[in-house]
């Protein structure tokens, strides 16, 4: 296996100044994800167009806005263990069990065990993009404009199917999506596309006025709708180095929540909620022979740490070789790609392989600067939990002002900025998800491009899409992921339904 990019990887991101930038990613992720719901999402949202103005080249806004996503996953336990409430959907299922050993008074030794499993789980992860990148890309290279297309269809298909408990929601939030990305001028046609006569439009709907209207102003507006009452912090850490019976026990837990957690992290459409999750219950079927989960287990808390770190390493695979998104923040940063031209997919390792290699090597770097930080300076990150919203919510939309204003200095951006917002906010009352709105507005373009190339090719013929084996198993997948779920669905509906009736049968 040729690894000669990662080394190169390494020449870049081990430069002074690539160092420097990991560094400051990690600790603003950390503090980013410490804050109830803010998430990598939105963190990267607000650096992205900072980095963008800033001339930073691709590599190193890339090893910028991966050390945030890293850093957030870390962050996120910190207010699962001391609030009881999870920093991001990933750290949902941490709280279960971190929460109760902090009231036990073991709130250090939790933050301790918690921030080594997100390193050993952030490591292999790395390890396992490192290795299995090239193979997928070099499989990829076979495909062609009508495989591309299909393999669109696929993404979207297991968004629909995967990501939270109401895929059709989902489905919308992607078609919405792509009417989006439709805005602008036709680059076959010429023709100006709901463009409303805005001269300004003519180059379609800004990725980073989309991703600050959608994620950042709605949730200044959701954290003004939703203050936290009621909520009691655990202030006594107690001591903060884990017990080595409890790092013993917690060895398997973490190994294994991490193979979870990367292989989950590869399937476009999941992402570190769903990888958690799987890798809890699963720890809980296997260890949990005394019912102590759930009341401060160091298993449990050790397995979806590890597992929804890897996942972040994980969901880079598909983004970086197929150009498909594996989470919505991996999609935040495929958008952050195309700002600098570069188009993701099988052919990025060998057009710009020092951009891979340094973005990899930098997740390798990024994980010890975490754990470096993460455990001496945890009273620190814990202290970002106090800050009141009166000040959170300013900060939030200054920076949300100020990113978007320095991208083109546009008083247009701004308005249609805030009218995403406003939508976002709304569509979030609705029970919307954000994350597939961005990918339907990531993929839509290349959807397009791929579908007019391959009609081009055909002569205007659709069966180009059913020719090649590679598009007809893309098909198959599709169906599958988009069918199935609500075959299981129905099945399991009948099986409550009979098991009901069984019981009301008896006397």
């Amino acid at each position: 296996m040729n690894l000669d990019y990662l080394w190169g990887g390494f020449a870049i991101a081990l430069t002074w100044q690539n160092l420097l930038i990991g560094l400051i990613g990690c600790f603003l992720g950390t503090l980013i994800g410490a804050l109830p719901a803010i998430g990598p999402i939105n963190g990267i949202a607000l650096l992205l167009p900072i980095a963008y103005t800033m001339g930073l080249p691709p590599e190193s806004t890339m090893i910028l806005l991966a050390a945030v996503y890293c850093g957030a996953e870390y962050g996120g336990r910190i207010s699962s263990i001391l609030l009881n409430v999870p920093g991001d959907a990933g750290a949902v299922m941490t709280a279960l069990d971190g929460y109760p050993l902090a009231k036990q008074g073991r709130a250090g030794e939790a933050l301790a065990i918690s921030g080594i499993s997100s390193f050993v789980g952030g490591v292999i992860g790395a390890i396992g993009l490192a290795l299995f990148a090239p193979i997928l890309s070099s499989l990829a290279i076979g495909f062609g404009p009508a495989e591309y297309f299909v393999l669109m269809i696929f993404a979207l298909a297991t968004l629909g199917a995967m990501v939270g408990s109401q895929p059709v929601k989902t489905l919308i939030g992607c078609v919405l999506g792509l009417m989006l990305a439709t805005v602008g001028l036709d680059a076959t046609s010429g023709a100006y596309r709901f463009s409303f006569n805005e001269p300004e439009l003519g180059d379609g709907i800004e990725f980073v006025v989309l991703v600050i209207g959608l994620f950042s102003i709605s949730e200044a507006l959701i954290i003004l709708e939703n203050q936290s009452a009621g909520v009691t912090m655990i202030r006594k850490l107690g001591r903060m180095m884990a017990r080595l019976d409890d790092l013993r026990k917690c060895v398997v837990p973490t190994l294994r929540g991490s193979a979870i957690g990367f292989v989950i992290g590869v399937l476009p459409g999941t992402g570190a909620s769903v990888a958690s999750a799987i890798s809890y219950t699963t720890e809980k079927r296997i260890s949990d022979r005394d019912g102590t989960f759930g009341k401060g287990d160091v298993r449990g808390l050790a397995a979806p740490e590890a597992a929804n770190n890897a996942t972040a390493c994980g969901a880079f695979v598909p983004m970086l070789t197929l150009g498909v998104p594996g989470s919505g923040t991996t999609a935040v940063m495929l958008g952050a790609l195309m700002l600098y031209n570069i188009q993701p997919g099988p052919l990025l390792m060998s057009q710009h392989p020092e951009m891979v290699g340094g973005l990899v090597a930098s997740l390798f770097i990024g994980n010890f600067f975490l754990l470096a930080l993460n455990l001496p300076l945890v009273n620190l990150f814990a202290r970002v939990l106090t800050i009141p919203n009166w000040l959170l919510v300013p900060g939030i939309l200054v920076l949300s002002i100020v990113g978007v204003y320095s991208t083109n200095a546009s008083t247009l951006s701004l308005y249609l900025m805030l009218a995403i917002g406003l939508m976002g906010w709304l569509l979030r009352k609705l029970g919307f998800d954000m994350a597939p709105i961005i990918l339907g507005f990531v993929l839509g373009d290349v959807m397009e491009i791929n579908m007019r190339n391959a009609l081009a090719i055909s002569g205007g013929d659709i069966s180009i899409f059913f020719k090649s084996w590679i598009s007809l198993v893309l098909w198959g997948l599709a169906i599958a992921v988009a069918v199935l779920p609500f075959l299981l669905g129905r099945r399991a509906n009948r099986r409550k339904a009979r098991l009901t009736l069984d019981a009301e049968a008896q006397p």
